[in-house]
């Protein structure tokens, strides 16, 4: 809900992206039964969905028991699969709510990506979720897969940690080779920073990451759900983070990013200044939005690098 006091961004075509989205999906949509949250959720998605690339093929399928959606690009450009965790507050969503972000992400990198329609809070609790995540990562892994973890709002909370898990599980013949982090829920105190200075921003306040937070009932000292309570970061692959300034979660990525920096893993942060929670909708309307996207694309390009994976290279930036 904006009040006076609500920080807003100022570029046109965010602002028109957040009043497009407030008729779809209403401010209040938290004191609504979970069914109903879902069908705003789905329809608000479905009006920002995109042709498919030409010449990119999908098909659903079941990956280690888990529903998954495989996409493969026109031309493959990489031997790496994209493994993509969905947001949604781990209550909404699904593989058919990030359907045409996945296509696109797959043919603009050319690779194969699969995307995970996980379990849902409240019907199953943490680490339900983790779980299902972390067995198709499992999955290719143990099929010689190179795979790079990419995630959006609690999608991203998921990617953070199945990377903590791959991390300290026995090896398998492939390889978590990179992650992807946007605009990450990583467990940030809730009185402190961003949370306070952006408790009414557009798109998510502070109270609805309270709300998320309290229908997921993950334990508040598991480092799996929440990366910056307390995990040990250092191993950890090549990783890139991304802030909208205008999201109580903006802080949360900055202190990932200088935590990972201080433990030795490559990282490369990009904090984007006029955007809001959500941006990634708005790629195709926002110039701030546009240019936020191609930065994920260009990290994803070296992320799956055949030759960088090869030569276990860096990022060329670091976290700043």
């Amino acid at each position: 809900m904006r009040t006076t006091a609500t920080l807003l961004p100022t570029e046109e075509g965010i602002l028109e992206f957040l009043d497009r989205s407030a008729a779809l999906f209403p401010a209040d949509a938290a004191d609504a039964p979970v069914a109903r949250q879902r069908e705003w959720y789905d329809s608000f998605c479905a009006a920002f969905d995109r042709p498919m690339p030409a010449g990119l093929v999908w098909e659903d399928a079941d990956l280690a028991g888990i529903p998954v959606r495989h996409y493969a690009p026109s031309v493959q450009h990489t031997a790496a699969r994209i493994l993509y965790l969905h947001g949604g507050g781990f209550m909404l969503g699904s593989r058919a709510s990030h359907h045409a972000i996945c296509a696109e992400i797959a043919e603009a990198i050319g690779a194969r990506l699969v995307s995970v329609d996980y379990r849902l809070a409240p019907e199953h609790l943490w680490p339900a979720a983790s779980d299902d995540a972390f067995a198709v990562l499992r999955a290719l892994l143990g099929a010689g897969e190179d795979v790079v973890a990419v995630g959006d709002s609690a999608g991203a909370t998921l990617a953070a940690g199945i990377a903590l898990r791959e991390r300290d599980a026995p090896a398998l013949p492939g390889r978590l080779c990179g992650q992807a982090l946007i605009y990450p829920a990583l467990g940030g105190e809730l009185t402190r920073g961003s949370y306070v200075e952006m408790a009414e921003a557009p798109g998510l306040s502070t109270a609805d990451v309270a709300y998320y937070r309290q229908l997921l009932q993950a334990p508040e000292d598991d480092p799996i759900a929440h990366p910056l309570r307390g995990a040990q970061l250092a191993g950890l692959p090549p990783t890139y983070v991304t802030a909208a300034r205008f999201d109580p979660l903006c802080d949360d990525a900055a202190a990932y990013a200088a935590v990972l920096t201080r433990a030795g893993v490559e990282c490369w942060y990009r904090l984007e200044p006029q955007m809001v929670h959500g941006w990634l909708r708005a790629r195709h309307s926002s110039e701030g939005a546009a240019a936020g996207f191609a930065a994920l694309l260009a990290a994803l390009r070296y992320l799956t690098d055949d030759r960088r994976r090869s030569a276990e290279g860096g990022l060329p930036n670091r976290a700043r």
